[in-house]
């Protein structure tokens, strides 16, 4: 059986975000994954790099003692599902904070002459659910951060097989029936995924 670890960034259960992290992880259960489910609001993960993690960084024997259960959940995932909102066209703090604690090097990526080598390549599959108050073109204007962290910085460090980037735009002015489209969509996503 093969296990998605679907990670998951929005503090309030009754937001869109929180039903869109529902339909992923019932969706890829159904499908026969076996499904590591991190809230990582629920679980009080701490987003902020100290200033000895910092110093340690590039310590490869030590560097993952900190948030040691999270590389070891990391590395045990054939597939990676991202479920945020982007806020301030970025990621909210506690993804972002995963990203800065946990794929570090050794884990996400390993130097090679100063070059940037994946590290996570047993990753076949990478998703992104999210959603955006703003419209398409407002991201784009913005340079769009959060698809291009996803589809090349994470995309490098795992080489997936299969990348979607699943975005509902313009969720300031969203009718319910765009929304039930999008959820809709996601579910399928997942299905096929």
């Amino acid at each position: 059986m093969s296990r998605a670890l679907v990670l998951f960034a929005h503090p309030c259960a009754e937001s869109f975000s929180a039903s869109l992290h529902r339909a992923v992880v019932d969706s890829l259960t159904a499908k026969g994954w076996e499904v590591d489910d991190c809230d990582l609001n629920a679980e009080g993960f701490s987003p902020v790099l100290t200033e000895a993690e910092r110093r340690g960084y590039h310590e490869t024997d030590s560097n993952i003692a900190p948030v040691q259960g999270y590389v070891e959940r990391l590395r045990a995932a054939q597939a990676l599902v991202l479920v945020f909102p982007v806020w301030n066209f970025g990621f909210p703090a506690i993804l972002k904070g995963f990203f800065d604690r946990v794929f570090l090097p050794g884990v996400s990526f390993r130097l090679e002459d100063g070059l940037v080598k994946p590290n996570l390549t047993h990753i076949r599959k990478l998703a992104a659910v999210t959603t955006y108050g703003g419209t398409r073109w407002r991201a784009i204007g913005a340079g769009d951060p959060p698809r291009k962290i996803v589809t090349r910085a994470v995309w490098h460090v795992t080489r997936p097989d299969k990348l979607r980037y699943l975005a509902q735009y313009d969720m300031n002015r969203a009718t319910g029936a765009q929304r039930g489209a999008f959820l809709a969509r996601v579910k399928s996503e997942m299905e096929a995924f």
